[in-house]
């Protein structure tokens, strides 16, 4: 491939992925802020015209026929053919646009409520996901991840405590953004098995003709899904929303900037994963959780208290433990050989 080598190529990608979801959470919050905040009664509307945004971008790409994401890796442009699904393919990526529009909805309302304290939560993320494994898709985690959750679980619950005017610890969190982290969690939970059982139909793949062209539908059909949610909980606030659209500046670039680096993070994210092993993998997933956590202190000036940074810490920490442990305990224990010798 013309360009960069693909270690550079892959390097860059890594670094654009970070920009890419810290420049997301510091305009999400510009957007949300411009709206009014938590309160203000326009925080769908915000959700679902990013998802806009992505939906016109997917649009335009399919009209270039050309896909520039990889010129952040200094290579050359991928073309971007439109997809050759039938509408049986269609049907069935339903499920995955369903969870991939409540999960950035749930993940909106959280950030929107509490920046800090909601990349806590949804740092949280495989504990719902060992639960909606197990519960619907007969997917029980080992008894190592099992241990991990317990930590993760304990790492969030100590980022929510707080102590009172007499030096006692108290539980003190903002409620929408654990209750909306948890609702995103669960939901991206079923986005990946959803989207694996899709990956899985026979010839779909290559009637998708790449991962970029099965992200795109996705998100057309999350913005479709998530319009008819929007009219029936804020329409009686879009007078509001039309009239700072059209003078507030904050708005504008909030929702604009937004957009843009949601889809392009996203796909940044999938082509370094699928690069990638699993260990790498989950290295760069918790420090980029790290590093927005950080950045975002830093943007919104607000302080992580003691608590916060511990529990954080912990629950980070253990989520990257939960991602590997597996694979190494059974190096460990000799597993991988004795998988290897059954084989032969």
């Amino acid at each position: 491939m013309a360009g960069a080598p693909d270690s550079v190529a892959l390097l860059l990608f890594f670094v654009f992925w970070y920009v890419g979801n810290a420049c997301y959470n510091q305009y999400n919050t510009m957007a949300l802020a411009a709206t009014g905040g938590k309160t203000g009664g326009l925080t769908m509307t915000v959700s679902t015209m990013q998802l806009g945004v992505c939906t016109v971008y997917a649009l335009l790409l399919w009209l270039v026929r050309i896909n520039p994401i990889k010129l952040c890796g200094l290579q050359t442009p991928d073309a971007m053919k439109f997809p050759k699904i039938t509408f049986a393919d269609l049907k069935a990526t339903v499920p995955v646009g369903f969870c991939s529009a409540a999960a950035h909805s749930a993940g909106v309302f959280c950030l929107g409520a509490d920046p800090l304290f909601g990349q806590i939560v949804k740092a949280g993320e495989p504990v719902m996901s060992a639960f909606v494994n197990t519960v619907f898709y007969n997917k029980k985690p080992s008894g190592y991840k099992l241990v991990c959750l317990l930590f993760i679980v304990g790492g969030v619950a100590f980022a929510s405590l707080k102590k009172d005017e007499t030096g006692t610890y108290k539980l003190k969190f903002d409620q929408t953004a654990l209750v909306f982290g948890m609702i995103g969690n669960s939901f991206a939970a079923f986005k990946g098995s959803e989207n694996k059982k899709l990956m899985d139909m026979p010839g779909i793949k290559d009637r998708y003709a790449g991962v970029a062209n099965q992200f795109a539908v996705t998100e057309i059909l999350a913005f479709v899904i998530s319009v008819p949610v929007m009219v029936a909980t804020e329409y009686q606030n879009f007078g509001k929303f039309w009239n700072l659209l059209m003078t507030d500046r904050n708005l504008q670039m909030g929702l604009a900037i937004s957009g843009m680096s949601f889809y392009l993070y996203n796909e940044l994210a999938t082509m370094t994963i699928k690069a990638t092993s699993a260990v790498t993998s989950s290295v760069a997933n918790t420090a980029k959780r790290v590093i927005v956590m950080v950045y975002m202190a830093a943007v919104t000036g607000k302080v992580l208290t003691e608590e916060q940074k511990i529990g954080a810490a912990i629950a980070i920490g253990f989520v990257l433990v939960y991602s590997v442990i597996d694979d190494v305990m059974k190096a460990l224990t000799g597993g991988g050989k004795a998988a290897d010798k059954k084989k032969k």
